[in-house]
């Protein structure tokens, strides 16, 4: 077992996925304080020349992650039998936004610094539109992929509600180590939810103005909200890092 919350939070770092997390974490910081700091040149113009270097060291680290997705969505298939069939749905469409997002994101970035010749404006368009799925389902549907996916379906609503049922259901009726077991996993699935809403958010803003709120934030806020998100990442991967055999 890690050595307590530094250790736990040193396990995440090493692995690819929280220290995406950290790096994720660090880029919105930066446009957070870059945006709130008064005047565009000196420190608040250097935070968010970082911020976007950040954002483009993280854009083609995930030039890697088809392979992994495609592992993840072909050992799903359509899900087990025994699983509830809205969260099997819900869970093949989740996969099948993820592994769609990433060769739209690679075209985009290939137009950008000119490796094909397209405009990139439209692939970019269609994975922020992909993103947008893939965070609603994770919302509405169950479970996150055990691979820790940059796009991975996260925890939802519907599972947060059983969770809740059952502790009303069973309270008084079962030991208290299953009591605080049921109550960490309410506390999972809050913050899945809220992590996800937070991105839902700054995906929507992403989109063509037109749309909801697209295009409305200023920066500062989308810092905010990423930053956010972000921290909730790192708290949970240093937590699943902290309980698994070192």
């Amino acid at each position: 077992m890690a050595a307590g919350p530094l250790g736990g939070l040193v396990a995440a770092l090493e692995t690819h996925r929280g220290r995406d997390w950290a790096v994720r974490a660090l880029c919105y910081g930066c446009q957070l304080a870059g945006a709130a700091l008064p005047g565009p040149a000196g420190l608040p113009g250097g935070l968010l020349t970082a911020s976007a270097q950040l954002s483009s060291c993280r854009t083609a680290l995930r030039l890697f992650d088809d392979l992994a997705m495609l592992q993840h969505s072909y050992s799903y298939g359509l899900g087990p039998k025994g699983e509830d069939a809205l969260v099997r749905g819900l869970s093949v469409l989740c996969n099948v936004a993820n592994q769609l997002y990433y060769p739209c994101e690679h075209l985009a970035w290939a137009a950008d610094v000119g490796i094909i010749r397209a405009g990139s404006q439209k692939w970019w368009t269609r994975s922020t539109v992909l993103w947008c799925c893939t965070l609603l389902l994770d919302i509405l549907r169950y479970g996150r992929d055990g691979h820790g996916l940059q796009r991975s379906c996260g925890r939802s609503l519907r599972i947060l509600f059983q969770l809740r049922r059952k502790l009303s259901q069973h309270k008084g009726s079962t030991s208290p180590q299953s009591q605080q077991k049921l109550r960490a996993q309410v506390k999972t699935e809050v913050l899945s939810i809220l992590r996800d809403t937070a991105d839902l958010s700054n995906a929507i803003h992403w989109l063509p103005p037109g749309f909801l709120w697209a295009g409305r934030f200023p920066p500062w806020l989308v810092g905010l909200l990423g930053t956010i998100s972000s921290l909730i990442g790192i708290y949970q991967a240093s937590r699943r890092a902290n309980s698994e055999p070192a």
